[in-house]
């Protein structure tokens, strides 16, 4: 009985921590969509997001990631899309990917998306807990960077985007 009182806290859990992740063998729908070329300023939690990534790569002996301040912009105009739309999603990665191919040198692209979370530990546990999530945190990339947003309600939306030069 006490699991079924438990249910419906498990399945809001579960919407609350939805996170995605998509790379460049996926077919998507190119829409129209300007990329900002503005920089947000760094916060706090984007800064330790990066540090967990990269502390986790060196610990398999994998090569710690560059930030890259292209990559934050396209990063932060995707966050702000899904804090604007109240949805997570990946529409337009592949703009977004053909945007950092064109300009920043990238050869192949990759990013994960999250909302819910509320701490830079949270969201990089959770990406380690999913297998795609994970190849991507710990693939053969040279660059990274990530955007993360509030919406009005206070809930984080993430974008984080690996490039591999």
């Amino acid at each position: 009985m006490k699991l079924l009182t438990k249910l419906p806290v498990l399945v809001l859990l579960a919407v609350f921590t939805l996170s995605s992740c998509t790379t460049d063998s996926l077919d998507d729908k190119v829409e129209a969509l300007e990329l900002s070329s503005a920089i947000p300023e760094t916060k706090t939690i984007e800064v330790e997001i990066l540090e967990l990534i990269n502390n986790h790569r060196l610990s398999l002996g994998l090569n710690p990631l560059q930030e890259m301040s292209i990559v934050k912009s396209v990063a932060f105009t995707h966050t702000d899309y899904m804090v604007d739309n109240d949805q997570i999603s990946h529409a337009n990665f592949f703009t977004r990917s053909n945007y950092l191919k064109s300009n920043a040198g990238a050869k192949t692209v990759s990013e994960n998306v999250a909302f819910g979370y509320s701490s830079a530990e949270s969201v990089v546990k959770a990406w380690l807990r999913s297998e795609a999530h994970k190849e991507n945190l710990e693939g053969d990339y040279t660059n990274f960077d990530v955007s993360a947003e509030k919406n009005a309600e206070g809930r984080w939306y993430y974008t984080n985007i690996f490039i591999k030069k």
